[in-house]
Protein backbone atom coordinates (compact mmCIF):
# COMPACT_ATOMS: atom_id res chain seq x y z
CA UNK A 1 0.00 0.00 0.00
CA UNK A 2 1.74 3.23 -1.04
CA UNK A 3 0.19 6.72 0.72
CA UNK A 4 0.89 9.64 -1.52
CA UNK A 5 0.30 9.71 -5.18
CA UNK A 6 3.18 12.47 -6.08
CA UNK A 7 6.21 11.48 -7.89
CA UNK A 8 7.43 9.01 -5.50
CA UNK A 9 4.68 7.24 -4.78
CA UNK A 10 3.90 6.69 -8.48
CA UNK A 11 7.48 5.64 -8.92
CA UNK A 12 7.34 3.44 -6.03
CA UNK A 13 4.08 1.66 -7.38
CA UNK A 14 5.64 0.98 -10.85
CA UNK A 15 8.83 -0.77 -9.86
CA UNK A 16 6.61 -3.07 -6.79
CA UNK A 17 4.00 -3.68 -9.44
CA UNK A 18 6.48 -4.59 -11.98
CA UNK A 19 8.00 -7.02 -9.10
CA UNK A 20 4.84 -8.94 -9.24
CA UNK A 21 3.06 -7.77 -6.27
CA UNK A 22 -0.01 -6.71 -5.76
CA UNK A 23 -0.04 -2.53 -5.31
CA UNK A 24 -2.30 0.03 -4.51
CA UNK A 25 -2.14 4.12 -4.53
CA UNK A 26 -4.03 5.75 -1.94
CA UNK A 27 -3.87 9.72 -2.50
CA UNK A 28 -5.55 12.32 -4.45
CA UNK A 29 -3.15 13.55 -7.35
CA UNK A 30 -4.30 16.88 -7.62
CA UNK A 31 -2.85 17.26 -3.77
CA UNK A 32 0.67 17.18 -5.08
CA UNK A 33 2.54 20.29 -5.25
CA UNK A 34 4.12 19.74 -8.32
CA UNK A 35 0.10 20.07 -9.97
CA UNK A 36 0.88 23.68 -9.60
CA UNK A 37 4.09 24.20 -11.22
CA UNK A 38 5.91 22.69 -14.09
CA UNK A 39 8.69 20.18 -14.40
CA UNK A 40 11.97 21.01 -16.27
CA UNK A 41 15.75 20.40 -16.13
CA UNK A 42 14.81 16.42 -15.25
CA UNK A 43 17.03 14.08 -16.86
CA UNK A 44 16.56 13.18 -20.09
CA UNK A 45 13.81 15.49 -21.03
CA UNK A 46 14.15 18.59 -22.99
CA UNK A 47 12.05 21.26 -22.31
CA UNK A 48 9.18 21.96 -19.86
CA UNK A 49 6.02 19.60 -19.03
CA UNK A 50 3.06 20.30 -17.04
CA UNK A 51 2.86 18.54 -13.23
CA UNK A 52 -0.50 17.86 -13.84
CA UNK A 53 0.39 16.10 -17.30
CA UNK A 54 3.51 14.49 -15.40
CA UNK A 55 2.02 12.84 -12.84
CA UNK A 56 -1.40 11.82 -14.92
CA UNK A 57 1.33 10.25 -17.13
CA UNK A 58 2.64 8.26 -14.15
CA UNK A 59 -0.39 6.73 -13.19
CA UNK A 60 -1.01 5.59 -16.42
CA UNK A 61 2.35 3.51 -16.36
CA UNK A 62 1.76 2.23 -13.05
CA UNK A 63 -1.84 1.20 -13.93
CA UNK A 64 -0.30 -0.53 -17.12
CA UNK A 65 1.71 -2.94 -14.53
CA UNK A 66 -1.34 -3.69 -12.36
CA UNK A 67 -1.45 -0.82 -9.91
CA UNK A 68 -4.92 0.11 -8.41
CA UNK A 69 -5.43 3.67 -7.46
CA UNK A 70 -7.92 5.19 -4.65
CA UNK A 71 -8.17 9.21 -5.09
CA UNK A 72 -9.06 9.69 -1.33
CA UNK A 73 -7.34 10.63 1.35
CA UNK A 74 -5.85 7.95 3.99
CA UNK A 75 -7.46 8.61 8.02
CA UNK A 76 -5.99 5.97 9.79
CA UNK A 77 -3.17 3.17 9.77
CA UNK A 78 -2.76 0.40 11.99
CA UNK A 79 -0.62 -2.66 12.58
CA UNK A 80 -2.34 -5.76 13.48
CA UNK A 81 -0.03 -8.65 13.78
CA UNK A 82 2.15 -8.64 10.35
CA UNK A 83 -0.55 -6.61 8.70
CA UNK A 84 -1.38 -3.47 7.85
CA UNK A 85 -4.74 -1.79 8.12
CA UNK A 86 -5.60 1.27 6.51
CA UNK A 87 -8.88 3.19 6.43
CA UNK A 88 -9.72 5.97 3.96
CA UNK A 89 -12.35 9.58 4.22
CA UNK A 90 -14.70 7.07 2.10
CA UNK A 91 -14.67 3.84 4.85
CA UNK A 92 -12.80 1.61 2.71
CA UNK A 93 -10.31 -0.36 4.80
CA UNK A 94 -6.58 -2.13 2.86
CA UNK A 95 -4.85 -4.67 4.22
CA UNK A 96 -1.50 -5.02 3.21
CA UNK A 97 1.89 -6.37 4.12
CA UNK A 98 4.08 -3.58 3.41
CA UNK A 99 3.60 0.51 3.76
CA UNK A 100 5.43 2.68 1.45
CA UNK A 101 4.86 6.27 3.00
CA UNK A 102 5.23 9.15 -0.05
CA UNK A 103 3.22 12.24 1.43
CA UNK A 104 5.79 14.81 0.10
CA UNK A 105 5.83 17.34 3.34
CA UNK A 106 3.35 20.03 4.02
CA UNK A 107 4.55 23.37 4.01
CA UNK A 108 0.96 25.14 4.25
CA UNK A 109 0.36 28.21 7.19
CA UNK A 110 -2.17 30.67 7.39
CA UNK A 111 0.28 33.33 7.43
CA UNK A 112 -1.61 35.17 9.95
CA UNK A 113 -0.53 37.43 12.87
CA UNK A 114 -0.49 35.11 15.70
CA UNK A 115 0.77 32.02 14.31
CA UNK A 116 4.44 31.61 14.80
CA UNK A 117 4.26 33.79 18.40
CA UNK A 118 1.67 31.05 19.07
CA UNK A 119 3.11 28.23 18.21
CA UNK A 120 3.29 25.57 21.05
CA UNK A 121 1.41 27.89 23.35
CA UNK A 122 -1.86 27.07 21.97
CA UNK A 123 -1.11 26.60 18.53
CA UNK A 124 -0.66 22.96 16.55
CA UNK A 125 -0.19 21.67 13.35
CA UNK A 126 -1.27 18.21 14.62
CA UNK A 127 -4.34 16.67 16.20
CA UNK A 128 -3.25 13.22 16.91
CA UNK A 129 -0.03 14.46 18.21
CA UNK A 130 -1.80 17.07 20.75
CA UNK A 131 -5.46 16.33 21.71
CA UNK A 132 -4.71 15.44 24.93
CA UNK A 133 -3.54 18.81 26.14
CA UNK A 134 -7.06 20.31 24.94
CA UNK A 135 -9.28 18.49 27.12
CA UNK A 136 -12.72 20.14 28.19
CA UNK A 137 -11.34 23.17 26.33
CA UNK A 138 -12.74 25.32 23.34
CA UNK A 139 -10.52 24.72 20.26
CA UNK A 140 -10.99 25.77 16.79
CA UNK A 141 -9.62 23.79 13.88
CA UNK A 142 -9.26 25.32 10.40
CA UNK A 143 -8.97 24.06 7.04
CA UNK A 144 -11.00 22.12 4.16
CA UNK A 145 -9.87 18.89 3.75
CA UNK A 146 -9.71 15.24 5.26
CA UNK A 147 -7.18 16.56 7.89
CA UNK A 148 -9.63 19.35 9.36
CA UNK A 149 -12.78 17.26 9.28
CA UNK A 150 -10.97 14.17 10.89
CA UNK A 151 -8.76 15.89 13.29
CA UNK A 152 -12.18 17.68 14.42
CA UNK A 153 -13.84 14.25 14.96
CA UNK A 154 -11.24 13.16 17.35
CA UNK A 155 -11.16 16.42 19.10
CA UNK A 156 -15.05 16.21 19.87
CA UNK A 157 -13.82 13.90 22.24
CA UNK A 158 -11.28 15.59 24.31
CA UNK A 159 -12.34 18.55 23.88
CA UNK A 160 -15.27 21.80 24.91
CA UNK A 161 -16.99 23.53 22.39
CA UNK A 162 -14.69 22.30 18.90
CA UNK A 163 -15.10 24.76 15.22
CA UNK A 164 -14.33 24.09 12.25
CA UNK A 165 -13.76 27.12 9.89
CA UNK A 166 -12.95 26.73 6.79
CA UNK A 167 -14.13 28.74 2.97
CA UNK A 168 -15.60 25.57 2.21
CA UNK A 169 -14.80 21.60 3.25
CA UNK A 170 -13.78 19.39 0.33
CA UNK A 171 -14.21 16.41 1.32
CA UNK A 172 -15.66 13.12 0.73
CA UNK A 173 -19.88 12.83 1.36
CA UNK A 174 -19.16 10.38 3.97
CA UNK A 175 -16.91 12.10 6.10
CA UNK A 176 -18.64 15.54 5.83
CA UNK A 177 -21.72 13.47 6.83
CA UNK A 178 -19.71 12.49 9.89
CA UNK A 179 -18.63 16.13 10.40
CA UNK A 180 -22.43 17.70 10.18
CA UNK A 181 -23.57 15.03 12.58
CA UNK A 182 -21.30 15.64 14.99
CA UNK A 183 -21.91 18.35 17.09
CA UNK A 184 -19.01 20.13 15.88
CA UNK A 185 -19.57 24.17 15.05
CA UNK A 186 -19.29 24.46 11.36
CA UNK A 187 -17.80 28.05 10.08
CA UNK A 188 -17.94 27.67 6.17
CA UNK A 189 -17.06 30.63 4.79
CA UNK A 190 -14.77 32.60 7.43
CA UNK A 191 -11.47 32.95 7.93
CA UNK A 192 -9.34 33.57 10.81
CA UNK A 193 -7.64 36.95 10.28
CA UNK A 194 -5.86 37.01 13.77
CA UNK A 195 -5.31 34.95 17.05
CA UNK A 196 -4.79 37.00 20.09
CA UNK A 197 -3.62 36.53 23.85
CA UNK A 198 -1.09 36.98 26.01
CA UNK A 199 1.46 33.67 27.41
CA UNK A 200 -0.98 31.51 25.27
CA UNK A 201 -3.79 31.42 22.66
CA UNK A 202 -6.86 33.44 23.96
CA UNK A 203 -9.24 34.30 21.26
CA UNK A 204 -9.22 34.45 17.43
CA UNK A 205 -10.66 37.16 14.97
CA UNK A 206 -12.59 36.25 12.14
CA UNK A 207 -12.98 37.95 8.76
CA UNK A 208 -16.67 38.84 9.50
CA UNK A 209 -15.61 40.32 12.63
CA UNK A 210 -16.83 37.76 15.54
CA UNK A 211 -14.11 37.31 18.13
CA UNK A 212 -14.08 33.55 19.14
CA UNK A 213 -12.93 32.45 23.10
CA UNK A 214 -10.55 29.09 22.58
CA UNK A 215 -7.72 28.03 24.10
CA UNK A 216 -6.64 25.93 21.35
CA UNK A 217 -5.98 26.10 17.27
CA UNK A 218 -5.10 23.28 15.12
CA UNK A 219 -3.89 24.39 11.58
CA UNK A 220 -4.91 21.19 9.09
CA UNK A 221 -4.41 22.53 5.63
CA UNK A 222 -4.73 19.37 2.93
CA UNK A 223 -4.59 15.76 3.77
CA UNK A 224 -2.83 14.04 6.94
CA UNK A 225 0.85 14.05 6.50
CA UNK A 226 2.93 11.61 7.71
CA UNK A 227 3.41 12.22 10.98
CA UNK A 228 -0.60 12.20 12.08
CA UNK A 229 -0.75 9.08 9.84
CA UNK A 230 2.09 7.06 11.93
CA UNK A 231 2.17 8.96 15.31
CA UNK A 232 1.06 5.10 16.76
CA UNK A 233 3.21 3.34 14.86
CA UNK A 234 6.40 4.44 16.62
CA UNK A 235 8.36 5.72 13.50
CA UNK A 236 11.80 7.56 13.64
CA UNK A 237 11.87 11.11 12.96
CA UNK A 238 14.89 13.07 12.24
CA UNK A 239 15.67 16.58 14.58
CA UNK A 240 13.74 18.17 11.39
CA UNK A 241 10.86 15.97 12.02
CA UNK A 242 11.58 13.71 8.88
CA UNK A 243 11.45 10.33 8.77
CA UNK A 244 14.62 8.68 8.80
CA UNK A 245 15.18 5.84 6.68
CA UNK A 246 18.31 3.71 5.56
CA UNK A 247 19.74 2.64 1.79
CA UNK A 248 16.97 0.49 1.37
CA UNK A 249 14.28 3.42 2.80
CA UNK A 250 13.42 1.24 5.09
CA UNK A 251 11.91 3.08 8.40
CA UNK A 252 12.84 1.77 11.87
CA UNK A 253 9.78 -0.13 11.94
CA UNK A 254 9.45 -3.30 10.01
CA UNK A 255 7.70 -3.35 6.98
CA UNK A 256 6.73 0.46 6.68
CA UNK A 257 9.51 2.18 3.73
CA UNK A 258 9.13 6.03 3.01
CA UNK A 259 10.54 8.09 -0.05
CA UNK A 260 10.59 11.38 -1.36
CA UNK A 261 10.27 14.71 0.22
CA UNK A 262 8.78 13.51 3.48
CA UNK A 263 12.26 12.19 3.83
CA UNK A 264 14.13 15.43 3.56
CA UNK A 265 15.90 17.63 1.03
CA UNK A 266 16.77 18.61 -1.29
CA UNK A 267 13.19 18.59 -2.14
CA UNK A 268 13.57 17.34 -5.88
CA UNK A 269 11.32 15.02 -8.34
CA UNK A 270 14.97 13.32 -9.25
CA UNK A 271 15.20 12.65 -5.62
CA UNK A 272 11.62 11.62 -5.27
CA UNK A 273 11.41 9.16 -8.21
CA UNK A 274 14.91 7.54 -7.36
CA UNK A 275 13.79 7.48 -3.72
CA UNK A 276 10.75 5.73 -4.74
CA UNK A 277 12.07 3.35 -7.19
CA UNK A 278 14.58 1.67 -4.12
CA UNK A 279 11.42 2.03 -1.54
CA UNK A 280 8.77 -0.03 -4.33
CA UNK A 281 11.39 -2.97 -4.93
CA UNK A 282 12.16 -3.52 -1.49
CA UNK A 283 8.38 -3.29 -0.17
CA UNK A 284 7.93 -5.76 -2.56
CA UNK A 285 10.68 -8.18 -1.96
CA UNK A 286 9.29 -7.57 1.93
CA UNK A 287 6.00 -8.19 0.95
CA UNK A 288 6.96 -11.62 -0.75
CA UNK A 289 8.93 -12.55 1.82
CA UNK A 290 6.56 -12.41 4.33
CA UNK A 291 3.86 -13.86 2.16
CA UNK A 292 6.30 -17.22 2.49
CA UNK A 293 6.23 -17.77 5.63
Amino acid sequence: MIVGSGPSGIQAAIHAARNQTKVAIIGKVKMSWITSAHLENYCCMDGKIDGLEFLNDGIKQARRFGTEVFDEDVLKIDRKSKKFHMETEEGNKFIGTAIIIATGVRKNKLGIKGESEFLGRGLSYCVECDANFFKGKNVAVVGDGSAAASGALLLVYYGNEIYLICKKLKVKDRLEEQVRSSGIKMLEGNVIEEIQGKEKVERIVLKDGRILKVEGVFVELGSKGAIELLSNLGIGLDDDGFIETNKKQETNVSGIYAAGDVCGPPFQVAKAVGEGCVAGLNASNYAKNIKKM
